[in-house]
């Protein structure tokens, strides 16, 4: 049952509070070059697990379970750390760019219900291009404030606060900006995945 690829799911999800402990403290910016190498190695488990478990043919129920979970234990702790830290904050709208890490957390939890549900009904939901979109502006986007805190530092100390000269934090709106586009396709996908759950409720 612990094969390699099952092993390396494991690894990214006892990564998650090392991770979270590099992002905790904003003023400490070797932390996040930590965090942002951590965050990459992570990334490249996920990738790794689920091709070598196809190549080498050990496609576990144990890996089919824990990798969802280890994704969005992944996303959801480097939102709500970020969000804690002030990295959800940009110029003109201030903290309103919580909504769109909002927005995806709320889709994440509705999506895994729908799917459990779906699950005992013997309905499987297939990902869809534009799910895979999602979760790719979603990676950049968080590897990106990630990495904004690493070489830009703190993006605005207060809400009122513009993110100094636009033109030095061009990374940290970068991540802004994917984070939305993100959240869009989130409530785009979200609705595709309720309307065939829909189907299936009396």
């Amino acid at each position: 049952m612990l094969t390699l690829p099952n092993i390396l799911t494991l690894s990214r999800i006892l990564g998650v509070p090392l991770l979270a402990f590099f992002l905790w403290w904003p003023n400490w910016q070797f932390g996040y070059v930590v965090g942002f190498v951590l965050y990459c190695v992570i990334g490249l488990t996920d990738y790794l697990d689920g091709y070598l478990a196809r190549a080498q043919g050990a496609v576990s129920k144990l890996g089919i379970f824990l990798d969802p979970i280890a994704d969005k234990i992944m996303v959801a702790a480097v939102i709500l750390v970020l969000t804690a830290q002030g990295f959800l904050r940009g110029p003109f709208v201030g903290d309103m760019h919580v909504i769109a890490g909002l927005v995806i957390l709320v889709r994440e939890i509705a999506v895994s219900g729908l799917r459990e549900f779906l699950g005992g009904l013997q309905v499987s939901v297939p990902v869809s291009r534009l799910a895979k979109w999602k979760t790719a502006f979603q990676l950049i986007s968080l590897g990106a404030l990630i990495l904004g805190g690493a070489v830009e530092g703190i993006p605005c100390q207060s809400v009122y606060e513009q993110c100094g000269q636009l033109a030095d934090q061009w990374i940290h709106l970068t991540g802004l900006a994917c984070l939305w586009a993100a959240a869009v396709l989130t409530l785009v996908t979200g609705w595709d995945y309720l309307r065939v759950g829909l189907r299936h409720m009396d």
